[in-house]
């Protein structure tokens, strides 16, 4: 069986036991093996209908007869997945996305429901012809766009609260597009011109990117990762552009020790191997040996021997007190910067769990301080845009710790000109076309003992 919408409502069905999606989706493409294009039919299927929800049930609630709680949980996967071909997927035609779901009905035993599913979706088809409206939207703005864009009002509310209501919309549009795959070429093995040129041969478009000199992002439809040139040879790593920015932010330097805590699964950590070269150290510390072992597998396709993994709990680990002359704290956090990457976030996140990681990152920043040499660097950085994981915790920082201070980039660097003014970066999806996220860096005083 290698019809994607079949193994995309498998998925589906398989989310509703609580899994995670991206997990959801390597099993299946794992056990079935698909086409490119109908790889890439299956992947934005099952992502995209988790990342519109709430706007798919919007429709289904306004259409259907019978309330949700009265209807067979498969029956709603269906009609998201019709739906969503209809509302956003303009290369299929409206009569392949009916008949197919309608296909789907008999042969998951809902052969009684076809005619419903028929109808609905229909019906759908001409509400949206006759330009009638097919979602019942709040009147208040945080509900609109909520329903509108698929996320939380909680989360529509926060955002308003920062940015208000204009650019906030430009967010959400930003977080439901398909994400970019943005590739970090090795350049110690290739140069980049040279792996445009190997990607152009096998017919994949990639360009560079804008004040990255290792960037390269995919252009055209491609594949399975694995199987692109240069993969195994270690030419290159994925890595989104404001990920590549943390690591030149730090500027590691040849012959420096550098402790990268929370590393895994080491796309940072290699990057930082990659630009300090074999004079230097970087030690790679991680507390989950799991993901220290998909580590250690990207330094082995990478050929990178100068990173000794520590495993061990970064708020610890005494030991390397004093002894950096450069930390990079990427710590974890909820993700809020990366919702279009990963699609189930939005409906799993609450401000309460938040708040208890805002609680750990402040202790991993004043942990790790504790490692930097008098006179060195700390980069703390997260992949979320929320204040509390990021502003709030740098200024009780710093008010409590008067030897540290934020430290700009030079201000012939691309990095400076995306610095605000209190000193840090803050990477907004809809400002600046990459994953969210948020870096600052600060720099010990030279006569503090460690």
């Amino acid at each position: 069986m290698t019809d994607p919408r079949q193994i995309a409502l498998f998925a589906l069905q398989d989310l509703e036991t609580g899994s995670f999606t991206d997990i959801v989706v390597d099993r299946l493409l794992t056990k079935f093996q698909l086409s490119g294009v109908d790889r890439n039919l299956f992947t934005e299927l099952v992502h995209g209908i988790v990342r519109r929800r709430r706007t798919l049930d919007g429709i289904i609630d306004r259409l259907a007869k019978q309330p949700a709680h009265r209807q067979p949980p498969n029956l709603r996967q269906l009609l998201r997945l019709g739906l969503y071909q209809l509302r956003y997927l303009d290369r299929i035609p409206d009569s392949a996305a009916v008949n197919t779901t309608v296909e789907l009905a008999k042969t998951n035993k809902l052969t009684g429901l076809a005619g419903v599913v028929n109808g609905i979706l229909r019906q759908y088809i001409r509400l949206r012809d006759d330009q009638q409206e097919v979602l019942e939207l709040p009147l208040d703005s945080i509900g609109r766009l909520g329903t509108l864009y698929s996320f939380p009002d909680w989360l529509v509310a926060h955002w308003v609260s920062e940015l208000g209501e204009v650019e906030t919309e430009q967010l959400c549009e930003a977080f439901n597009q398909v994400p970019t795959i943005d590739l970090r070429v090795n350049t110690a093995k290739v140069g980049l011109n040279d792996a445009i040129d190997i990607f152009h041969t096998a017919g994949i478009e990639v360009r560079s990117i804008d004040g990255l000199a290792q960037g390269l992002q995919l252009v055209s439809n491609m594949g399975a990762i694995n199987q692109l040139p240069g993969y195994s040879e270690g030419w290159w790593t994925i890595q989104d552009s404001s990920a590549q920015l943390v690591t030149h932010l730090l500027a590691p330097q040849p012959g420096e020790t550098i402790i990268d805590a929370c590393a895994a699964p080491g796309g940072k950590t290699t990057h930082i191997a990659e630009l300090v070269g074999n004079s230097g150290q970087v030690l790679a510390v991680d507390k989950t040996a799991s993901r220290l072992k998909k580590l250690q597998q990207n330094l082995d396709r990478l050929e990178l021997d100068n990173v000794k993994i520590v495993t061990g709990d970064s708020c610890g680990l005494n030991e390397l007190i004093g002894i950096a002359d450069r930390v990079l704290l990427d710590a974890p956090c909820s993700g809020l910067g990366t919702l279009h990457r990963r699609a189930d976030a939005r409906w799993q996140k609450t401000p309460e769990q938040i708040v208890e990681l805002a609680q750990l990152q402040a202790k991993l920043l004043a942990n790790t301080a504790t490692w930097v040499k008098p006179g060195g660097v700390l980069v703390y950085a997260t992949c979320t845009v929320h204040p509390l994981e990021n502003e709030a915790i740098i200024e009780t920082f710093l008010k409590t710790n008067s030897e540290w201070r934020i430290e700009l980039p030079p201000t012939d660097s691309y990095l400076f000109n995306l610095i605000d003014d209190a000193g840090w970066l803050k990477v907004w999806p809809h400002r600046h076309h990459m994953d969210g996220f948020f870096m600052v860096k600060l720099r010990r005083n030279s006569m503090d003992a460690p």
